[in-house]
């Protein structure tokens, strides 16, 4: 662990919490790190702890903590662009958890062109399994190289032909006639519930297919993402048919709205509507949102919810966030009482602003 740049983030998949936790400990003690965090533990167990050292850890302006152990709460739901290490310390019994693993190290970074794998447990012998990348092909057959002094022989004006440079966007159909623009991924591999590859193309027309299931049109679909707990059914509806956080996580940056909402996402999918970042949401919505809640010590704890909201998604609207927001917020859920009122109270302005935060005004 001492080769390891704390600048290049590192998952450690480990055999149970209790092993996840001794691993945390032996890398603290060996690296002596002035800050204990540099290393953490993100499991199960751990709560919104480990939520929150989550979010630290996906934060690329972060270095702290540099390394996440865990054992089973890793494999598929995080989305840290900058981990360059992935460790192997237990078993990994099948191919859809390999490739779900493999794949926390495969999100681009500027200046990522590699990441390493640390394996312990043989788990590479995954890569030989035709159920990896199906069946090897026959090689290309190999033609002599030309000399580039042979090829302005061959065209004294030199106009050779230069490799045809592949579109960066890709315009694809779907069922409702309207055209869908994503980006030419190159390198990502995407991954069918049933653990084969499919192209991106595919993803966004299997997305297309499943979301009449979820929402009749785009005023339902508002309907629903501006209710946390409607919000959330909806979510793990989509979970269970396949596009989970990590899924909904690639299709946003196929279609380039990494900074948006889920529901830009999806009314993107579903509607063709334009994306906007959530930051340009909040700035057009603050002072509706604000006529509502018109007590400033309230309309600065919501104003702090929004900036979260900006910077780390749309789970910071979850009800069940609700009381971490006021201990960032006030330090103490106690200290927040004093200030905004009742619980009551204050959980109803942190469901209820959300409506004016999804409103019909793009």
């Amino acid at each position: 662990m001492d080769q390891i740049d704390q600048r290049e983030k590192t998952l450690v998949f480990c055999a149970t919490q209790a092993h996840a936790l001794l691993v945390r400990d032996i890398i603290n003690q060996l690296k002596r790190s002035s800050d204990p965090n540099y290393c953490v533990r993100v499991a199960a167990d751990d709560g919104e702890r480990g939520d929150q050292w989550l979010r630290t850890f996906q934060d690329n302006d972060k270095t702290i903590p540099t390394i996440l152990t865990s054992s089973q709460k890793l494999s598929t739901g995080v989305d840290a662009r900058n981990v360059r290490n992935i460790v192997l310390m237990r078993p990994i019994g099948t191919m859809i958890e390999f490739k779900q693993i493999i794949g926390r190290g495969t999100r681009l970074f500027d200046g990522k062109d590699y990441f390493t794998i640390y394996d312990f447990v043989k788990a590479y012998e995954h890569f030989n399994d035709p159920e990896w990348d199906g069946e090897p092909i026959d090689p290309a057959e190999s033609k002599p190289k030309k000399s580039p002094r042979a090829d302005a022989e061959a065209d004294p004006k030199g106009e050779a032909d230069g490799p045809t440079e592949r579109p960066k966007k890709i315009r694809i159909k779907v069922a409702d006639g309207k055209e869908r623009t994503i980006q030419n991924m190159m390198a990502t591999s995407y991954w069918s519930p049933d653990g084969k590859p499919i192209s991106a193309n595919q993803m966004v027309e299997r997305l297309f297919g499943e979301l009449p299931r979820f929402f009749r049109d785009e005023d339902d679909l508002r309907r629903i993402g501006s209710k946390p707990d409607t919000r959330r059914a909806l979510l793990e509806g989509m979970t269970e048919k396949g596009f989970g956080r990590d899924q909904l996580t690639e299709i946003s940056r196929i279609i380039n709205a990494e900074n948006s909402d889920v529901y830009d996402v999806l009314a993107y999918i579903a509607f063709a509507l334009a994306p906007i970042a959530r930051s340009e949401r909040v700035e057009a919505r603050r002072s509706e949102i604000f006529l509502h809640y018109e007590e400033t010590r309230l309309q600065a704890f919501l104003d702090f919810v929004l900036g979260q909201y900006v910077k780390q998604g749309v789970d910071e609207l979850d009800q069940e966030k609700m009381t971490s927001l006021l201990q960032l917020k006030s330090h103490t859920v106690d200290d927040a009482l004093a200030q905004l009122g009742s619980a009551a109270a204050i959980r109803d302005a942190f469901v209820g602003f959300q409506q004016y935060l999804y409103s019909d005004r793009r």
